[in-house]
């Protein structure tokens, strides 16, 4: 989570990021440096738009503060500032007010720009980076300690089956992680089954998790998911789990040799992308899996000429499963 110390404040910080939960925690960490008393006298905030002017937007930056502390200045959608504006805060931090600081709030900006450069030069912690995490299990990670933060103890796959509902805004994720905590209480133990009967589903099913599902044999969550996606391509699908079986066959064939440890590399995947395949892949009976190409293949000639798409997809889900 980004941090501002409580050492001296610099003239002006720049976040950027499109994490809307640090975001929020970080602008709110500075804000609350301010006396609260005269907050009202020393907090301006403007949004970014073709109508701020570059006199609106200093005059405000040159304001002496009232009482003893410091004013503050929060553009929010810094992005979109016109050009003459953005010059015109490049101009004034030349030589800022000091008793002011100028919080920029952006979902990104180019570290080639002017006003990224000239924020920059404020001090080494004036850039604070707010991007999501890159990677799935990265998140699955964060929300694990979010879930800490709210005194609940919560697991890698609730993690995953959280945001897999949610989505992967960590605000909302915050949100259902608050409502989980108030409804089963500090030091509460959230698994899969708690979130699965307590969260609903707001964000829509991703292909990999009906592919999951569906590796895992699990008939009653790859149906429910499918039924959730919205307006499905059967034969797309189909070439997802074309791929996915194939690369569960290579994970039996190496588990088999006892090389499991090697499928990253036989897949040119990252270990957390392929953590449960070889689980998934003893699920299978020998030659299950090689008749399962067999079975995709004919699906997909059927969809191509013809078939009833439903039908033929859901008889090919749960043959797959093993039902």
């Amino acid at each position: 989570m980004a941090r501002i110390s409580n050492a001296a404040l610099l003239p002006a910080y720049l976040v950027v990021g499109s994490d809307e939960l640090k975001v929020e925690k970080t602008v709110c960490r500075l804000k609350s440096r301010l006396d609260e008393g005269l907050a009202t006298f020393n907090l301006d905030e403007l949004k970014a738009s073709a109508d701020l002017l570059p006199g609106t937007l200093t005059s405000s930056l040159n304001t002496i503060p009232v009482g003893t502390g410091f004013r503050l200045v929060v553009v929010h959608d810094a992005e979109k500032l016109p050009k003459p504006t953005s010059e015109a805060i490049i101009s004034y931090l030349k030589d800022p007010n000091e008793g002011c600081v100028l919080l920029l709030v952006a979902k990104t900006l180019a570290k080639t720009t002017r006003l990224y450069k000239a924020v920059k030069a404020c001090g080494d912690k004036s850039v604070i980076d707010c991007f999501p995490p890159k990677k799935r299990w990265e998140l699955s990670g964060q929300v694990c300690k979010l879930a800490r933060a709210h005194g609940l103890q919560m697991d890698e796959a609730a993690a995953t089956e959280l945001i897999s509902r949610v989505g992967e805004s960590t605000v909302m994720l915050d949100a259902q992680l608050k409502s989980l905590a108030a409804l089963f209480g500090d030091g509460a133990c959230i698994g899969v089954p708690e979130v699965e009967k307590n969260v609903a589903r707001i964000a829509d099913v991703k292909p990999w998790d009906l592919l999951d599902a569906v590796s895992a044999r699990d008939a009653q969550k790859a149906l429910r998911l499918y039924r959730m996606m919205r307006k499905p391509s059967q034969i797309a699908l189909v070439t997802f789990l074309s791929g996915r079986i194939r690369e569960l066959i290579c994970a039996k064939s190496l588990d088999a040799r006892g090389e499991g440890g090697m499928l990253p590399g036989e897949l040119k995947k990252q270990q957390w992308q392929v953590k449960n395949y070889v689980g998934w892949a003893r699920r299978f009976a020998p030659g299950e899996l090689e008749s399962a190409l067999s079975s995709l293949a004919r699906c997909e000639a059927d969809l191509k000429s013809g078939a009833d798409a439903e039908t033929t997809f859901v008889t090919l889900m749960l043959e797959l499963c093993g039902v």
